[in-house]
């Protein structure tokens, strides 16, 4: 005799979750953005592992189809700063770095060591090499002697030392640094990747954000906005925070809570020729002043001029600083 499935004589209870995603996917009328406390509910229940995985990834495609609002960014941004225990810890700038380059080395870096060498303090965090063909900050540090960092304790320290840490994502948002890795799964980056710029775990005094994606940036400077941070978003290299001396760069700002623009126009009179190959050896070159070169030393300078911007200079005080700063460096490595 052949045993048959039980039937299902009683509706089964619904997730708590499915609401969630019911809002996001009912359709192109039913469908519309979360609230900024329901996104701050949902994140929670993500980051509390109350979610099945067939949930999560329908959760973040239909986030990622859609495109995500301000609200939802400020609300998930919520969530995850109720659950984070962190040191109280002066930082100056908030420095996301996960997209990685691909056509230029990542000339931030030798900016970010500069301005950590004159007593800005900068906290750097990214989410690990997830995609193909590019060059990311975490195979860089030890080239650059950057101090890697994989606990709070270490952190206080190396801003102590240096002015400059590094520390990955995982260390202290391992759910965050989950969802990031589902990027090979589902096929796309999902709004993870966006969002990991805004969260400004040590609430520093500016964040830096770059969105490469037009359209993006006003979205998360509303965000920011939305959350009383300072800070500025950019259209950077690659998607990083890094001043592309070859083209105009419009800054997106808030401060206290109110929207502010500026336009700095490009630095170069004619567009540099992309380098055949990404050497990091030469980053360090640049930094000991063994060679000239044009492009690496624009960007580097107003990306430097960018992060002075972000903590109250004028655009004219900020590159004087910035070059000043460069001038003096220590070019020990």
């Amino acid at each position: 005799m052949t045993d048959f499935p039980a039937l299902t004589l009683e509706t089964p209870a619904e997730h708590p979750f499915a609401q969630f995603v019911r809002i996001l996917g009912k359709g192109k009328r039913g469908a519309r953005n979360l609230t900024r406390e329901e996104a701050r509910e949902a994140m929670g229940m993500v980051l509390d592992e109350q979610v099945e995985d067939t949930q999560l990834g329908a959760f973040l495609m239909l986030l990622r189809h859609k495109e995500e609002s301000a609200e939802e960014m400020a609300g998930f941004t919520e969530a995850l700063r109720e659950r984070l225990v962190v040191p109280t810890l002066t930082v100056d700038l908030d420095w996301p770095t996960y997209a990685g380059k691909k056509r230029h080395l990542p000339w931030y870096l030798l900016a970010a060591k500069c301005l950590g060498q004159n007593g800005v303090r900068i906290f750097m965090h990214g989410g690990g090499a997830h995609t193909a063909g590019r060059l990311y900050t975490e195979q860089l540090l030890g080239l650059l002697q950057i101090p890697l960092c994989r606990d709070w304790q270490q952190v206080g320290s190396a801003l102590d030392n240096g002015g400059l840490a590094f520390m990955p994502l995982v260390d202290w948002a391992p759910q965050m640094q989950r969802m990031i890795d589902l990027r090979n799964t589902l096929g796309l980056r999902s709004p993870i990747h966006s969002l990991a710029r805004i969260l400004n775990p040590l609430a520093a005094r500016c964040g830096l954000q770059s969105i490469f994606h037009p359209g993006y940036q006003a979205v998360h400077r509303d965000a920011s906005g939305l959350l009383g941070d300072t800070a500025i978003v950019i259209k950077g290299d690659g998607g990083e925070i890094e001043i592309n001396p070859d083209a105009d760069s419009h800054l997106y700002g808030t401060t206290g809570g109110a929207s502010w623009d500026e336009e700095w126009p490009r630095l170069a009179e004619q567009r540099h020729v992309k380098p055949e190959s990404l050497d990091p050896e030469h980053l360090k070159a640049i930094w000991r002043g063994e060679v000239e070169d044009s492009y690496p030393q624009l960007a580097l300078i107003a990306t430097m001029a960018l992060a002075l911007r972000g903590l109250g200079d004028t655009r004219d005080e900020a590159f004087d600083k910035a070059r000043q700063y460069w001038d003096a460096r220590d070019r020990s490595i």
